[in-house]
Protein backbone atom coordinates (compact mmCIF):
# COMPACT_ATOMS: atom_id res chain seq x y z
CA UNK A 1 0.00 0.00 0.00
CA UNK A 2 1.66 3.19 -1.18
CA UNK A 3 2.44 5.49 1.77
CA UNK A 4 -0.01 8.84 2.20
CA UNK A 5 2.04 12.51 0.42
CA UNK A 6 2.95 15.15 2.54
CA UNK A 7 1.21 18.33 0.98
CA UNK A 8 3.64 20.07 -1.44
CA UNK A 9 5.38 22.71 0.45
CA UNK A 10 6.62 25.47 -0.90
CA UNK A 11 8.48 29.22 0.54
CA UNK A 12 5.30 30.90 -0.45
CA UNK A 13 2.93 28.34 1.28
CA UNK A 14 5.21 28.50 4.74
CA UNK A 15 5.25 32.30 4.97
CA UNK A 16 1.28 32.80 4.80
CA UNK A 17 0.68 29.72 6.96
CA UNK A 18 3.35 31.83 9.50
CA UNK A 19 1.92 34.82 9.10
CA UNK A 20 -1.62 33.52 9.99
CA UNK A 21 0.11 31.82 12.98
CA UNK A 22 1.09 35.24 14.13
CA UNK A 23 -1.78 37.00 13.28
CA UNK A 24 -3.64 34.78 15.52
CA UNK A 25 -1.73 33.63 18.40
CA UNK A 26 1.29 36.44 18.60
CA UNK A 27 4.66 35.81 18.34
CA UNK A 28 5.39 34.43 21.76
CA UNK A 29 2.93 30.91 20.76
CA UNK A 30 4.84 31.07 17.05
CA UNK A 31 6.76 27.96 17.08
CA UNK A 32 8.42 25.47 13.97
CA UNK A 33 6.30 22.69 15.68
CA UNK A 34 2.78 24.31 15.56
CA UNK A 35 3.69 25.88 11.72
CA UNK A 36 4.48 22.56 10.62
CA UNK A 37 1.16 21.23 12.11
CA UNK A 38 -0.60 23.60 10.66
CA UNK A 39 0.65 22.68 6.97
CA UNK A 40 -0.12 19.23 7.91
CA UNK A 41 3.72 18.26 7.66
CA UNK A 42 6.46 16.99 9.71
CA UNK A 43 9.04 19.68 11.25
CA UNK A 44 12.13 18.82 9.28
CA UNK A 45 10.15 19.02 6.22
CA UNK A 46 10.05 23.39 6.43
CA UNK A 47 14.32 22.79 7.05
CA UNK A 48 14.19 22.12 3.11
CA UNK A 49 13.01 25.69 2.52
CA UNK A 50 14.23 27.56 5.65
CA UNK A 51 17.50 26.88 7.99
CA UNK A 52 15.84 28.12 11.08
CA UNK A 53 13.06 29.68 12.80
CA UNK A 54 14.21 33.34 12.33
CA UNK A 55 14.86 32.91 8.90
CA UNK A 56 10.78 31.81 8.32
CA UNK A 57 9.97 35.10 10.87
CA UNK A 58 12.34 37.28 8.10
CA UNK A 59 10.78 36.31 5.40
CA UNK A 60 7.62 36.80 6.87
CA UNK A 61 8.40 40.32 8.01
CA UNK A 62 9.91 40.87 4.46
CA UNK A 63 6.19 39.79 3.06
CA UNK A 64 4.69 42.05 4.46
CA UNK A 65 7.30 44.98 4.45
CA UNK A 66 6.99 43.67 0.22
CA UNK A 67 3.06 45.37 0.54
CA UNK A 68 4.23 48.96 1.34
CA UNK A 69 3.93 51.30 -1.44
CA UNK A 70 7.47 53.68 -2.15
CA UNK A 71 6.79 54.65 -5.59
CA UNK A 72 5.80 58.47 -4.39
CA UNK A 73 9.62 58.79 -3.73
CA UNK A 74 11.12 60.43 -7.34
CA UNK A 75 7.31 60.93 -8.24
CA UNK A 76 5.94 63.62 -6.20
CA UNK A 77 7.14 66.14 -3.34
CA UNK A 78 9.00 64.83 -0.48
CA UNK A 79 6.56 66.06 1.68
CA UNK A 80 3.66 64.12 -0.03
CA UNK A 81 5.74 61.08 -0.70
CA UNK A 82 6.51 60.90 2.76
CA UNK A 83 2.43 61.40 3.96
CA UNK A 84 1.91 58.67 1.54
CA UNK A 85 3.96 56.15 2.52
CA UNK A 86 3.30 56.90 5.57
CA UNK A 87 -0.19 55.98 5.57
CA UNK A 88 1.14 53.00 3.29
CA UNK A 89 3.47 51.51 6.06
CA UNK A 90 0.84 51.86 8.65
CA UNK A 91 -2.24 49.89 6.51
CA UNK A 92 0.80 47.28 6.24
CA UNK A 93 1.80 46.71 9.90
CA UNK A 94 -2.00 47.74 11.36
CA UNK A 95 -2.82 44.33 9.59
CA UNK A 96 -0.59 42.41 11.55
CA UNK A 97 0.29 44.23 14.61
CA UNK A 98 1.57 41.04 16.38
CA UNK A 99 5.01 41.12 13.77
CA UNK A 100 5.79 44.79 14.64
CA UNK A 101 8.22 44.58 17.55
CA UNK A 102 10.27 41.86 15.01
CA UNK A 103 10.03 44.39 12.30
CA UNK A 104 11.18 47.25 14.68
CA UNK A 105 14.61 46.14 15.12
CA UNK A 106 15.17 46.85 11.37
CA UNK A 107 15.94 45.66 8.19
CA UNK A 108 19.02 43.44 8.67
CA UNK A 109 19.42 41.16 5.48
CA UNK A 110 15.67 41.32 4.63
CA UNK A 111 15.34 41.84 0.43
CA UNK A 112 12.08 44.45 0.85
CA UNK A 113 13.19 46.04 3.75
CA UNK A 114 16.22 47.23 2.44
CA UNK A 115 14.47 48.40 -1.21
CA UNK A 116 12.05 50.67 1.41
CA UNK A 117 14.93 52.11 3.17
CA UNK A 118 16.42 52.86 -0.14
CA UNK A 119 14.17 54.61 -1.43
CA UNK A 120 12.95 56.83 1.36
CA UNK A 121 16.60 57.61 2.13
CA UNK A 122 17.25 58.48 -1.59
CA UNK A 123 13.98 60.44 -1.95
CA UNK A 124 15.10 62.13 0.78
CA UNK A 125 18.72 63.01 -0.32
CA UNK A 126 17.38 63.81 -3.43
CA UNK A 127 14.70 66.30 -2.01
CA UNK A 128 17.93 68.15 -0.70
CA UNK A 129 18.10 66.64 3.23
CA UNK A 130 21.29 66.20 4.04
CA UNK A 131 22.58 62.43 4.58
CA UNK A 132 22.38 62.62 8.17
CA UNK A 133 19.30 64.21 8.26
CA UNK A 134 17.35 62.47 6.09
CA UNK A 135 18.52 59.25 8.02
CA UNK A 136 16.95 60.88 10.61
CA UNK A 137 13.73 61.68 9.20
CA UNK A 138 13.79 57.88 8.27
CA UNK A 139 13.74 56.56 11.74
CA UNK A 140 11.81 59.13 12.88
CA UNK A 141 9.02 57.86 10.54
CA UNK A 142 9.21 54.39 11.49
CA UNK A 143 9.32 55.25 15.19
CA UNK A 144 5.91 56.76 14.43
CA UNK A 145 4.43 54.24 12.16
CA UNK A 146 5.88 51.31 14.36
CA UNK A 147 4.47 52.75 17.52
CA UNK A 148 0.41 53.30 15.63
CA UNK A 149 0.32 50.04 14.09
CA UNK A 150 0.96 47.90 17.76
CA UNK A 151 -2.13 48.92 18.97
CA UNK A 152 -5.25 50.53 19.73
CA UNK A 153 -5.49 53.86 21.50
CA UNK A 154 -9.80 53.59 21.07
CA UNK A 155 -9.81 50.15 22.38
CA UNK A 156 -7.93 50.59 25.29
CA UNK A 157 -10.91 52.06 26.89
CA UNK A 158 -14.04 49.59 28.36
CA UNK A 159 -16.90 50.08 27.27
CA UNK A 160 -18.65 50.61 30.92
CA UNK A 161 -20.21 54.48 31.07
CA UNK A 162 -20.20 54.33 34.68
CA UNK A 163 -16.70 53.50 35.01
CA UNK A 164 -15.55 57.03 34.45
CA UNK A 165 -18.94 59.35 35.16
CA UNK A 166 -17.92 59.81 38.64
CA UNK A 167 -13.76 59.68 39.23
CA UNK A 168 -13.02 60.95 35.31
CA UNK A 169 -15.19 64.01 34.63
CA UNK A 170 -12.99 64.73 31.73
CA UNK A 171 -13.63 60.92 30.09
CA UNK A 172 -17.71 60.62 30.51
CA UNK A 173 -17.59 59.57 26.53
CA UNK A 174 -14.26 57.21 26.77
CA UNK A 175 -17.31 54.70 27.09
CA UNK A 176 -17.61 54.98 23.34
CA UNK A 177 -14.02 55.15 21.96
CA UNK A 178 -13.87 51.52 21.15
CA UNK A 179 -17.35 51.89 18.99
CA UNK A 180 -15.39 54.20 16.69
CA UNK A 181 -12.07 52.28 17.22
CA UNK A 182 -11.13 52.32 13.60
CA UNK A 183 -12.09 56.42 12.96
CA UNK A 184 -10.58 57.37 16.11
CA UNK A 185 -6.57 55.88 15.77
CA UNK A 186 -6.77 56.30 12.04
CA UNK A 187 -7.82 60.13 12.38
CA UNK A 188 -4.86 60.48 15.59
CA UNK A 189 -2.97 58.69 12.75
CA UNK A 190 -3.28 61.34 9.98
CA UNK A 191 -3.41 64.27 12.16
CA UNK A 192 0.05 63.14 13.75
CA UNK A 193 1.72 62.67 10.50
CA UNK A 194 0.65 65.94 9.15
CA UNK A 195 1.98 67.63 12.43
CA UNK A 196 4.90 65.31 11.71
CA UNK A 197 5.42 66.73 8.05
CA UNK A 198 4.60 70.70 9.11
CA UNK A 199 7.63 70.34 11.40
CA UNK A 200 9.65 68.41 9.32
CA UNK A 201 9.03 71.43 6.26
CA UNK A 202 9.54 74.23 8.70
CA UNK A 203 13.03 72.42 9.92
CA UNK A 204 13.94 72.07 6.14
CA UNK A 205 13.00 75.76 5.23
CA UNK A 206 14.99 77.33 8.23
CA UNK A 207 18.09 74.88 7.41
CA UNK A 208 18.70 74.17 4.00
CA UNK A 209 15.93 76.70 1.97
CA UNK A 210 12.34 77.41 0.79
CA UNK A 211 9.64 74.92 -0.13
CA UNK A 212 7.30 75.48 -3.22
CA UNK A 213 3.76 75.18 -2.39
CA UNK A 214 2.00 71.98 -2.51
CA UNK A 215 -0.64 71.25 -5.10
CA UNK A 216 -4.19 71.10 -3.56
CA UNK A 217 -4.43 67.89 -4.60
CA UNK A 218 -1.87 66.62 -2.12
CA UNK A 219 -4.63 66.85 0.64
CA UNK A 220 -5.66 64.22 -0.46
CA UNK A 221 -4.78 59.91 0.76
Amino acid sequence: MPRPRQPLLSRERIVEAAAALIDSDGLAGFSTRRLAAELGVRGPSLYNHFATKDEILDAVADSITGQVDVSFFGALDWREALRRWGHSYRAALAAHPHIVPYLAQGPGRRPAALAMADAVYGGLVDAGWPPARATHVGALMRYFVAGSALGSFARGFVEDAGLYAEQYPHLTQAHRLAEHQQRVDEGAFALGLDALIDGLAHTYERTIGPLPPLPPAADTH
